[in-house]
């Protein structure tokens, strides 16, 4: 998993959302399967080069979306595949993932119509 895993140092979202958003996406992919353990967060973030708080929030969120269960000496597991969210779960992480993106064309200097330009490339390809 480690090697999925990047943080772009000139991408103005925050480490710890882009591991997070990329996370949400092997998951739901299916790369990384319900039972899948994750990596320790201190070995994460030595792999990553980021604070081990930095991967910890990354975590914490993803068990708030109900995506992996953490336990004390247990580990982190993947809980389940993002396809068998609920729909308001599934519909709340997909307006978070587009306000972040948002956000980041915005601090890049897009404006409305270049941003719904993108998305519809992107829905496209």
């Amino acid at each position: 998993m480690t090697a999925a895993l990047r943080v772009d140092p000139d991408d103005p979202t925050p480490p710890y959302e882009q591991l997070r958003r990329q996370c949400v996406a092997l998951i739901g992919s299916g790369a990384l399967a319900e039972g899948t353990r994750l990596p320790p967060i201190r070995q994460l973030a030595g792999d990553l080069g980021v604070a081990a708080g930095t991967v910890a929030r990354t975590y914490r969120e993803l068990e708030q979306l109900g995506l992996v269960v953490s336990r004390r000496g247990g580990g982190t597991v993947v809980r389940a595949p993002a396809a068998t969210l609920a729909p308001a779960d599934r519909r709340q992480q997909v307006e978070r993932a587009l306000r972040d993106a948002v956000r980041a064309a915005r601090l890049l200097g897009a404006d409305d119509h270049e941003i719904t330009g993108a998305l519809h490339r992107a829905l496209q390809g």
